[in-house]
């Protein structure tokens, strides 16, 4: 490659600061650019933000919000049928293998932009609901272990994350922001008069601004603008609350909280419901 080669950063440029224009199309533009300067990790960045992370995948601290665990559960009383109850539950006292696979009081957003994106201005809820891998199974065996413990007449129909569309705009925000100070580094390394960048330049940008460090070209690492602790220390202080030292199971309630429950009715606003891929 000659210097200056790196065509497309104007078009990003422009996406990124219009704030009428779709992150997605930002995305692509610096898709583009990435390809362009053959910036393997940062093509694989934009990618991945536009197509959305697999489940096996390690997620960008930005992209862990926190968000409250919550199960519904369907009261069968003699003569009466009470749905759809919402009651707040701690990471404590869910499963042990859900437990034990890091389910807490933080959500992965693991959805592309462009979901992102539909999600926040379709939706009139202040919160979706999005259910971590296996809720279905732990639902059922939350409502087998309350079973045991003589609450017969109740079944959990739901487990899931309660989280706040405010907090995945949030997201959304926090990725035009990185682009914007991609953009922005890249410039601040061009000299007066050069009209494209050149990959060093492009490079540099990357880690300044994303935090992209690149490797052999097969993996890319992304970290938050202001973490110092590595991928494993990161990805675990997200995740579950300090335990408390005796967790008590949520379903050993006595005869008088389920019959208050029952007394509150049906709980209004049904809440969207979004499955965590």
């Amino acid at each position: 490659m000659t210097t200056p080669d790196v065509r497309g950063l104007e078009q990003l440029e422009r996406a990124v600061l219009d704030d009428a224009a779709s992150l997605a199309t930002a995305l692509r533009q610096c898709l583009m650019l990435a390809g362009y300067a053959r910036h393997e990790e940062l093509r694989a960045w934009a990618l991945k933000e536009l197509e959305g992370y697999a489940t096996s995948d390690e997620l960008p601290p930005y992209r862990k919000v926190r968000a409250a665990l919550e199960v519904v559960i369907d009261l069968y009383l003699p003569g009466q049928i009470i749905r759809d109850n919402t009651q707040r539950v701690s990471p404590n006292q869910l499963p042990q293998h859900a437990q034990d696979r890091g389910i807490g009081e933080s959500a992965p957003i693991r959805q592309g932009v462009r979901e992102l994106e539909a999600l926040v201005t379709r939706t009139d809820r202040a919160a979706v609901r999005l259910s971590p891998p296996g809720s279905a199974d732990y639902a059922l065996l939350m409502t087998q272990e309350q079973h045991q413990q003589g609450n017969e007449g109740s079944q959990i129909t739901s487990l899931h994350w309660d989280v706040s569309v405010a907090s995945i705009a949030g997201v959304l925000d926090h990725i035009r922001t990185r682009l914007t100070q991609f953009v922005a580094e890249v410039r601040a390394a061009m000299p007066p008069g050069q009209q494209n960048p050149n990959p060093n330049q492009i490079d540099s940008a990357a880690q300044q601004a994303l935090n992209i460090t690149g490797g052999d070209g097969s993996t890319f690492n992304i970290v938050a603008p202001n973490a110092k602790a590595d991928r494993g220390g990161t990805a675990s202080a997200n995740v579950n609350e300090p335990a408390p030292a005796t967790p008590q199971p949520w379903w050993h309630r006595t005869s008088v909280i389920w019959g208050a429950i029952a007394a509150l009715g049906t709980v209004a606003g049904v809440i969207v419901t979004v499955a965590v891929k």
